[in-house]
């Protein structure tokens, strides 16, 4: 996930751990779980497989020259992880907290041969990542502290928010600093900017992780 707020991959015609080559006699694709903190791939590493997030979220991470860290997309169920530059990981993947991943093969993203209803989602899938990438870059050069975190919640509450009549309920699965790592921020800047949204009755903060959305239409248009 950057900041966009459409799933990687059309799920549809690949259900969660049942076969993506239905009416084939093939074993079903496995699942994997991970822990909170376990590592599903690091960069550099050989892509051999690509991994559809069915649960739990995943953090993709890179590592600065200076030696700082950038979290560059948070893995929600329905996207897509691992897509090869120059056929190896571009980033450090690990889970947040505890998720599976379904596998499949980067054979059949590179060719449509074996599965070509499985190979035309996963080339969209791939398509909208770099798009919604494209729309982070613009995001972390151009906006503000206030739009970026307006952003990053109004993502949030349209991915995984929970309807209370007038206000939606989410939670941060991530802790402060991974959000600053997200959204080219400090800790400080980014604990201010919430408080601020809270004291503007933009939101209701029950704890760290917990966040009400009471003004819709005012978080949209602060992160326009």
């Amino acid at each position: 996930m950057y900041i966009s707020n459409a799933t990687d991959f059309d799920t549809s015609a690949v259900p969660v751990r049942s076969n993506p080559l239905a009416g084939r006699s093939v074993k079903p694709v496995p699942s994997r779980e991970l822990k909170a903190s376990q590592n599903l791939f690091r960069e550099g590493d050989e892509v051999r497989q690509i991994y559809e997030v069915t649960r739990g979220v995943l953090r993709l991470t890179k590592v600065l020259e200076d030696g700082r860290r950038q979290v560059i997309a948070f893995g929600y169920p329905g996207d897509i992880v691992g897509f090869p530059q120059d056929g190896l990981y571009h980033a450090e993947c690990d889970a947040i907290s505890t998720a599976e991943v379904v596998a499949y093969s980067v054979s059949d993203l590179e060719s449509g041969d074996r599965n070509p209803e499985l190979h035309r989602r996963l080339v969209q899938a791939a398509l909208k990542e770099i798009g919604a990438m494209q729309d982070h870059f613009m995001m972390l050069g151009r906006k503000s502290a206030r739009e970026k975190t307006a952003s990053f919640l109004s993502v949030l509450m349209e991915r995984t928010g929970i309807s209370m009549g007038a206000y939606t309920h989410f939670e941060f699965p991530m802790n402060r600093a991974d959000i600053a790592d997200f959204l080219g921020l400090t800790v400080e800047t980014v604990s201010r900017t919430l408080t601020m949204l809270r004291k503007s009755n933009l939101i209701a903060l029950e704890n760290s992780k917990s966040v009400v959305v009471l003004d819709q239409e005012a978080l949209h248009d602060m992160a326009a």
